[in-house]
């Protein structure tokens, strides 16, 4: 019942609940081992509780002994050759499921329905540029949310991505898509993300990074194609210049945010935070430590210290205007 709830629960993490090629490949081949590994078990244990209760004190004649078999030609080609066979076995379906969920990075083509996102881990957050769609360069980077869209009306739609580190070893995994894959620095690894159902998929950063690693998340939203067509033609835009958010703007600018953080259409042009042209498009602010909303904003901005401590963004000390007019503007940039 309690594995049920937790496979029904938006929070599901769970990697036997497939939603991809590439997990499927994965849980049939842990059932697999788990099945040849758990009969290897039943037989040994087997014959070891056999042996016990054969030739245990309590029978007939303690003190006889059974009969000592020396040099057995038989039982050690068995046991030798019995062994050499199931790993064999198992090199071959690992070789090929590895095959299976690794496959080869091609180059973007038109009408190939591929998404291409280059992934940066980053001290405790992720980075996404989105660099071609379905042939079409884009150029545009968010944060701490990926969307891509899903493999529907027969029509598959790869996400490759290609998986940097700007800082210390990363690992990205969202159980239900993908297996684990290491974000190293100086080094770039690849992945490959398809599902043909919409939805959030939550992961984890599964390499211990530092102070807030535990709060590294990650949030995968799959889309439909038109859903996804519009989000990308959205966040290809520049920053919006809506009138109520002007006067927070400037002071925005006279901060020293702009050095970190970007806003496209902006002298803004900072890379060492997230880009935050579109940010109040995203679902959750601090890497998925907490709801994206205005109240939480403002707290962020107020002090990101004390929603995620050890981050790298520090308390400007700003007053009670500035911090009200930076939040008034930022509520903007949808």
């Amino acid at each position: 019942m309690l594995f049920t709830v937790a496979l029904n629960s938006p929070q599901n993490q769970s990697l036997f609940d497939p939603a991809s090629p590439a997990t499927h490949s994965i849980v049939n081949l842990a059932i697999l081992v788990f099945a040849i590994t758990g009969l290897i078990f039943v037989v040994v244990e087997g014959v070891l509780f056999y042996a016990i209760w054969r030739f245990s004190q309590n029978a007939a004649d303690p003190t006889s002994e059974p009969p000592q078999v020396y040099g057995s030609q038989a039982i050690e080609i068995a046991w030798t050759a019995a062994p050499t066979l199931i790993v064999l076995f198992l090199t071959l379906v690992i070789t090929r499921s590895l095959w299976e969920v690794n496959p080869t990075l091609s180059d973007a083509m038109p009408q190939d329905n591929a998404l291409l996102v280059t992934v940066t881990g980053r001290q405790w957050w992720w980075e996404y540029t989105y660099e071609t769609y379905n042939g079409r360069k884009l150029g545009f980077a968010t944060a701490n949310e990926l969307h891509m869209p899903v493999s529907e009306d027969g029509v598959p739609r790869p996400v490759h991505l290609i998986l940097k580190s700007a800082d210390v070893c990363h690992s990205y995994w969202v159980p239900r898509l993908a297996g684990k894959v290491d974000l190293i620095p100086g080094r770039a690894n690849s992945l490959l993300l398809q599902t043909h159902e919409t939805g959030l998929y939550l992961g984890q950063c599964a390499e211990y990074c530092g102070t807030q690693h535990a709060n590294m998340l990650i949030r995968v939203v799959v889309d439909s194609s038109a859903q996804f067509d519009r989000w990308l033609e959205n966040q290809a835009l520049p920053s919006a210049d809506a009138p109520d958010g002007r006067e927070g703007k400037q002071v925005f600018l006279t901060q020293s945010c702009v050095n970190c953080h970007g806003v496209r259409g902006t002298p803004a042009q900072g890379t060492y935070a997230p880009d935050l042209t579109h940010l109040m498009s995203r679902q959750s602010l601090a890497s998925g430590e907490i709801k994206n909303s205005m109240d939480d904003l403002k707290q962020w901005v107020r002090d990101p210290q004390a929603i995620k401590p050890g981050c790298l963004m520090p308390a400007f000390g700003l007053s009670s205007r500035d911090q009200d007019l930076i939040v008034q503007y930022l509520g903007t940039l949808r």
